[in-house]
């Protein structure tokens, strides 16, 4: 079956590379370059997104205690830096002159007083627009044919980070629709990251590199298990194409918005943080239990998504609903998920020649969850026995 899934994506990939050199008239090779010059996503971002616990019931007060909360906490500390405004911010229709107004009654002062106060945190604020006429509410306009002149604007606000939807676009390619509003943000002089919020429709892991800093590789998330290891499994599937500069997205977080289990949640944090995936949070922060702080606050597993080397982590054993996921890490050392999908206990293995480590090495195992290196070390094999939809997430390190 993995066999099958990766002969299926080698022909995706030779087709849509074919369609995009066919039918994109935009050169893009020398805006990856400028791109990267830009020192943005060396790590995949962190921060906060409004939509997953929001939706469209925004306002500047919740911005602003949002900011607020991520200092108080200690997430901005941890990495958690932009703040992140989703759909529904700005008025239906635009001004005179073809400028975005911000709403006048939920956003009354503006983006850019929003932006001064959210920098003088010591944090970065986002944005949403959409590769379209309106975007996916239907209650604002898209920047289709409006790029440059809102990327000036992002700009002038002060914005550091723009998601980029894909409603309501007349059915233009997303290769032409993209690659305008990069272009235009690079234009800017600003540094912004861009995130292609695509919904991997025409698989922009094979494109999106040369165009923005990450790019979503599913449809929307929502707060179950099965959407979240459904999302895990989609984007995995692109992992080579991640590296430092741009990322693979499989959307934002739901951690504390109380559709899974504590467990599940723990699972979920884990898979993205070893898939290199942005660590957007989509709960309330201004009222968070401890518990969820836990999750999010695990710095051990964040170190593992902010690894300067870069590298997302796959599936390396499949045995049913029981799965070793693996990926190597700076300094020499490997981050392995013991992940038991099923809804019984189960006991898994990963053997060192699952994980690419010489048969006979002496490996120093460090469980990220439970704080907890072990005293022994362990040989040829790491094997738990753990819940049904929960996960053992650990850090090795041989024997040099």
């Amino acid at each position: 079956m993995v066999r099958l899934m990766e002969v299926s994506l080698l022909m995706v990939m030779v087709c849509v590379h074919a369609w995009i050199e066919a039918e994109s008239t935009v050169e893009i090779d020398s805006y990856r370059r400028r791109m990267l010059e830009n020192g943005l996503a060396g790590t995949p971002p962190m921060g906060w997104n409004s939509w997953n616990h929001f939706s469209c019931d925004i306002d500047e007060d919740i911005i602003k205690e949002t900011a607020d909360a991520l200092v108080s906490t200690g997430l901005a500390e941890l990495g958690y830096e932009y703040v992140n405004i989703d759909d529904c911010w700005a008025e239906q229709e635009r001004d005179s002159e073809g400028n975005l107004v911000p709403n006048k009654k939920t956003f009354p002062s503006g983006i850019k007083s929003l932006a001064d106060y959210v920098h003088n945190k010591g944090l970065k604020l986002g944005i949403y627009s959409d590769a379209g006429y309106q975007t996916c509410s239907n209650k604002m306009p898209g920047s289709l044919g409006h790029e440059q002149q809102d990327a000036n604007t992002f700009a002038s606000w002060g914005i550091d980070y723009l998601k980029y939807d894909n409603c309501n676009n007349n059915y233009t390619e997303p290769t032409k629709r993209y690659p305008a509003m990069s272009q235009a943000l690079l234009q800017t002089g600003r540094p912004i990251f861009f995130s292609l919020c695509e919904w991997g429709e025409m698989h922009p892991a094979l494109w999106g590199a040369k165009l923005g800093n990450s790019w979503r590789t599913t449809n929307d998330i929502s707060d179950s298990w099965d959407s979240m290891i459904a999302k895990a499994d989609e984007n995995e599937q692109y992992a080579d194409f991640a590296k430092p500069g741009g990322w693979n997205d499989p959307d934002m977080l739901e951690v504390g918005n109380g559709g899974m289990t504590h467990r599940q949640y723990v699972t979920h944090f884990s898979i993205w943080a070893i898939s290199k995936a942005p660590l957007l949070i989509g709960c309330d922060v201004r009222n968070m239990p401890n518990n969820t702080f836990k999750i999010l606050g695990n710095k051990e597993v964040i170190d593992v998504n902010q690894d300067p080397l870069g590298i997302q982590a796959k599936k390396v054993k499949i045995d049913g609903d029981l799965e070793v996921w693996a990926g190597s890490l700076s300094k020499g050392r490997t981050v392995v998920l013991l992940l038991n999908r099923s809804i019984i206990k189960s006991t898994i293995s990963a053997k060192w020649s699952d994980i690419k480590i010489p048969t006979d090495t002496n490996v120093e195992v460090r469980d990220l969850w439970k704080h907890k290196t072990y005293d022994k070390k362990f040989k040829n094999e790491l094997t738990f026995t753990m819940e049904g939809r929960s996960c053992r997430l650990f850090v090795l390190t041989p024997d040099s």
